[in-house]
């Protein structure tokens, strides 16, 4: 699910990098890339994915399917800290929090109804990333960005069926395209991540929280949990 959203934000990333290369004046701060250190803030949407691995237990004489059917818009907001290793390349670190939910639905064989659980998330986010520009052309520079990370999740509800682990760790990679004006440079860019870690809680690792017996099934339903999101930000520096 979350593949298929990828080209819509590939074909709105291209059409930013084609004004940006286009309608401005040439020249724009020529020295801006020489500091050893700058600094930033960026602000976009994202949308959160889980990679889902069914247990496939039978519960109560139904073997549960459960899937991610619609990606929910979030939002993000970040402080940028970017370090000058050489001319193509710097290392940044972007400390960022995420505000996003997931839908979860459940469906058996046999049935025709849909059981869905909304898991909301606020994941504070502290990655490390290699920058690779490419060589500055007028106004615009393109570059290709690789890291990764851990994050805290500050929105756990453990009053919900299905109850996130609150440390996770993730890789991360993305393309962007620096964007030169008069007193600042733009950059919109767009990153996937992929949890490396499980991070569903089992039913007797819980530590707190009220669940029926009922909601149960949602979680022995799933045997792995792990995050996925796509990022699109707008990076002010």
């Amino acid at each position: 699910m979350l593949v298929k959203n990828l080209k819509k934000y590939l074909l709105l990333t291209f059409f930013i990098f084609k004004i940006g290369s286009t309608a401005f004046a040439q020249g724009n701060l020529p020295y801006i890339d020489d500091r050893t250190l700058h600094f930033g803030f960026s602000l976009g949407i994202n949308a959160m994915d889980f990679g889902i691995a069914p247990s496939n237990l039978d519960i109560n004489g139904r073997i549960y399917h459960a899937d991610v059917s619609k990606l929910n818009p979030g939002f993000t907001v970040g402080i940028i800290s970017d370090l000058r290793l050489s001319k193509y390349f710097s290392l940044r670190f972007t400390p960022t929090l995420h505000f996003g939910d997931r839908q979860v639905n459940y469906t058996y064989e046999g049935s025709t109804t849909t059981d869905s659980i909304f898991v909301s998330s606020i994941p504070v986010c502290v990655p490390l990333h290699i920058k690779y520009s490419a060589q500055r052309k007028g106004n615009y520079r393109p570059y290709l960005l690789w890291g990764g990370g851990a994050y805290f999740d500050l929105g756990r509800n453990k009053e919900n069926p299905i109850l996130l682990k609150p440390l996770g760790f993730y890789t991360e990679f993305g393309v962007g395209c620096d964007l030169y004006f008069s007193f600042f440079k733009m950059a919109p860019e767009l990153k996937f991540a992929i949890g490396l870690n499980d991070i569903l809680t089992p039913l007797d690792q819980r530590d707190a929280g009220f669940l029926n017996d009922n909601d149960k099934k949602y979680t022995l339903a799933l045997s792995k949990l792990t995050s996925k999101m796509i990022t699109l930000s707008f990076n002010f520096e």
